[in-house]
């Protein structure tokens, strides 16, 4: 997700937060967003749930117990440590593909006024349905997109205003 290292500051649940996380695990895929992990010489059985790559906000499920983990790479921690992160809050007025995909849905319409965090498309990538949400409060001004469409990385779906 960042080139500064790699290394994660992760709050789960928005209760407990892990400094100097690193992805230093052994994963094996299975099947359906469902991986078998190895660290520290311990067997997990994790399922990622819903992804948010814009927010870095994920669901997963770990030995069948479900997690809400927002991770934050360095740059985020610097922001908040300067106390920026108000100013930080920038306007985003498109929201791109994260990844290759298949538009399976599209929630809204142009004209149509959202909030942060509402559901925009759906986008399905690597047999995993991921729930793009709006950046920020504003009204759709254009969709590029239409159900069933195959999309590349970066590609423009949505206009905000």
């Amino acid at each position: 997700m960042n080139n500064t290292g790699d290394q994660y500051k992760a709050t789960v649940n928005g209760q407990f937060t892990f400094d100097n996380v690193t992805p230093e695990l052994d994963i094996a895929p299975m099947s359906d967003g469902r991986y078998h992990v190895l660290r520290d010489n311990i067997s997990y059985h994790v399922e990622i749930l819903y992804t948010d790559y814009n927010s870095k906000s994920f669901t997963i499920k770990v030995n069948g117990s479900v997690y809400e983990v927002q991770l934050e790479d360095l740059y985020d921690q610097l922001v908040n440590r300067l106390g920026l992160s108000v100013l930080a809050q920038h306007k985003v007025r498109e929201v791109r593909a994260p990844m290759p995909g298949l538009v399976l849905d599209i929630s809204v319409e142009a004209g149509q006024q959202v909030l942060k965090g509402e559901p925009l498309l759906i986008l399905e990538a690597m047999k995993m349905e991921n729930v793009l949400k709006s950046p920020g409060d504003g009204i759709v001004k254009a969709i590029h997109v239409k159900k069933g469409d195959a999309v590349e990385k970066s590609l423009l779906l949505i206009e905000l205003d």
